[in-house]
């Protein structure tokens, strides 16, 4: 018995803003199997994928492209078949008029129709016994399409001196942004300090040591956890930073929740360390490498992106030199890295060319004075100069 399914949205929480609808993978009369991706949806933080509820076909599409989602929205219906059934019963089919070992998809015999292709000349790759869409496209490519991509390469040459722009809808992750950066602006007393760090002893560290770590644990010896590890201790002499500003009063946090800012290409994301003073290295590298890798993908998790307790952002990566970090309220602090470059400096009344990168600390100066976070910025770069001050906590 046939029957409509409702294709819902999932339950979101309440630190999401807003959602829209970001695209269809699947069109009306499309089949489709249960828990096969059918639709993606974007919130100020991430995207979700949306998957089949059941096999069938997908009858009606209720929202569009750009439509405002909430929690359990319906955004369409599938009409609930035994689409193994069919498959199989045209797989079975195929396999008599054409003697062949493999079948195609019903898109795929759409496709062919279309294009009225002889399908005893198709060169396809089989994957799991049939030959799908993608591969059919990648074999259909012949000299004729070729020539019309040459031809569209030349009138684009010659309109290349037109003037014209384009207007699009900023996307919610970039418009969640530019409301907190606001916010910091409008909430926050902003200051940044600064201080230059030698890393010679941390690079001398992880040269010595980054073989028998990689062979060990399989993962690269990153900066990243040298700098979390001492963040972490220097949170844990000064609470004040640690803390944030609710109102009129003060919240001390008694654990530690560092986000990491990661660069995808939607924009910026701030996902968490959770717990960081009880993370080995190895635990800190692991999991800055998964939160880029899902952050690439726009698969990371809501949970990952709640609000931490302070922000470590790393622009030396891309090759800046020094920056004046926002701080990502309601945190009133935020530790900015940069490019490691060598320099000159005078140690002892003689010149010596060091591996140096500069530290910005912005803060909040409504609860943390010019003398704590200075004290603070001294205490990360006495750390990372001498690491051994970790083992005996001073």
């Amino acid at each position: 018995m046939k029957k409509n399914i409702e294709i819902l949205a999932p339950d979101l929480p309440e630190s999401v803003n807003n959602a829209i609808m970001l695209k269809w993978h699947k069109k009306i009369g499309d089949y489709i199997k249960e828990d096969e991706l059918i639709a993606e949806i974007e919130t100020d933080k991430i995207i979700l994928e949306i998957s089949s509820p059941a096999n069938g076909i997908l009858t009606s599409q209720i929202l569009s492209i750009g439509q405002i989602i909430k929690s359990k929205s319906i955004l369409g219906y599938i009409q609930s078949i035994n689409l193994e059934k069919n498959i199989s019963n045209a797989n079975n089919e195929f396999k008599k008029n054409n003697h062949s070992q493999f079948f195609f998809t019903p898109k795929m015999r759409r496709l062919i129709s279309y294009n009225k292709i002889n399908k005893k000349e198709i060169k396809g790759i089989k994957i799991n016994g049939k030959i799908t869409k993608k591969n059919f496209i990648i074999e259909k490519i012949n000299k004729k399409d070729k020539k019309k991509i040459d031809q569209k390469k030349i009138f684009d040459k010659k309109n290349i001196n037109r003037r014209s722009y384009t207007r699009i809808s900023m996307n919610p992750l970039r418009k969640k942004i530019s409301e907190r950066l606001l916010l910091t602006k409008k909430k926050t007393a902003m200051l940044t300090t600064f201080n230059e760090v030698n890393m010679k002893p941390i690079i001398s560290l992880r040269n010595k040591y980054k073989d028998i770590f990689k062979k060990k644990y399989e993962s690269k010896l990153g900066y990243m956890s040298f700098y979390v590890k001492a963040v972490t201790q220097a949170l844990t002499q000064f609470p004040e930073i640690n803390a944030s500003i609710d109102g009129s009063d003060i919240i001390y946090h008694n654990y530690y929740d560092i986000n990491i800012a990661v660069s995808t290409p939607r924009g910026l994301i701030t996902p968490i360390l959770k717990n960081t003073n009880s993370l080995s290295m190895f635990e800190i590298e692991k999991k800055i490498k998964s939160f880029s890798i899902l952050g690439q993908t726009g698969k990371i998790k809501l949970e990952d992106l709640e609000s931490g307790t302070f922000t470590i952002t790393n622009g030396g990566i891309f090759g800046s030199l020094m920056s004046t970090p926002i701080i990502n309220y309601p945190q009133v602090a935020i530790l900015g890295m940069h490019h490691i470059k060598n320099r000159p400096v005078v140690i002892c009344n003689k010149i010596k060319i060091l591996p140096m990168m500069y530290l910005a600390l912005s803060y909040d100066h409504q609860l943390i004075d010019g003398k704590q976070a200075i004290q603070f910025l001294n205490y990360i770069k006495d750390i990372i100069e001498d690491f051994s001050r970790i083992i005996i906590n001073i």
